[in-house]
């Protein structure tokens, strides 16, 4: 059994730290009110898997932060090592991504207090890496999805951008995605909360709005919570 007692989880206030970074000391999370954050960790430094992984965030960072999404990164490696590393993947080609420049902060966490405040550390996997962990956390700062990975498999950067895409849109227009949802697709209109609001949606039409069963209605989807992004960032 895990010896971590007290783990952040889904719903709870995002742990807060302050900590040395390859871009400066942060505050987290109040640094990052008002946005939306993917703090990571990841095994070590120089370790394949990992160099594939923050190649990835690096090509994909202007598109989180279009979905006003930061990115933290986090390893139990020192900052010097942080570094090296960060500028040879400049050097690496892979699957078309080159010449690529890491700017999101990679905490320096040696001392493993950010690691195991947020249960990166998993003594069955290993003491002294951290696994692949993602917590997504909202501009309130608190915690609303926890992924975990083992060491041997990276991530899946195109689920990752789907959560914070379906979360956006949960918020702007109250509803639920389905399986396999992806912005464009119809989403789930919230669950009758009593016997006469489910007979009306089975009897009545509700423009917009089309129900399989009492329990599973779906609406079109507006793209309000992306409008809205767009909007602020022409501001």
């Amino acid at each position: 059994m895990s010896k971590n007692k007290n783990l952040p989880l889904i719903g709870d206030p995002a742990p807060s730290f302050v900590a040395n970074t390859t871009q400066g000391e942060i505050n987290f999370p109040a640094d990052y009110k008002g946005k939306w954050v993917i703090l990571f960790s990841h095994p070590a430094d120089f370790t394949p898997v990992c160099t594939t992984e923050f190649m990835t965030f690096a090509s994909l960072a202007d598109e989180f932060k279009a979905l006003n999404t930061e990115l933290v990164g986090l390893s139990v490696d020192g900052l010097y090592s942080h570094i090296s590393w960060l500028r040879n993947i400049q050097t690496i080609e892979w699957k078309g991504m080159k010449n690529l420049e890491v700017k999101f902060p990679l905490i320096d966490d040696i001392k493993m207090e950010v690691a195991k405040a947020y249960g990166m550390i998993q003594p069955n996997a290993s003491t002294t890496q951290a696994v692949r962990a993602v917590f997504i956390v909202d501009p309130k700062g608190i915690i609303r999805t926890i992924l975990y990975y083992p060491q041997s498999t990276g991530r899946n950067f195109d689920e990752i951008k789907r959560i914070i895409q379906a979360l956006q849109t949960a918020d702007a227009e109250a509803c639920a995605t389905p399986a396999d949802w992806r912005p464009g697709d119809d989403v789930i209109v919230p669950p009758a909360g009593s016997c006469g609001v489910a007979k009306d949606r089975m009897s009545k039409k509700t423009a917009g709005q089309y129900c399989l069963e009492w329990y599973l209605c779906f609406k079109k989807y507006t793209g309000a919570a992306f409008k809205k992004a767009a909007a602020k960032k022409r501001k």
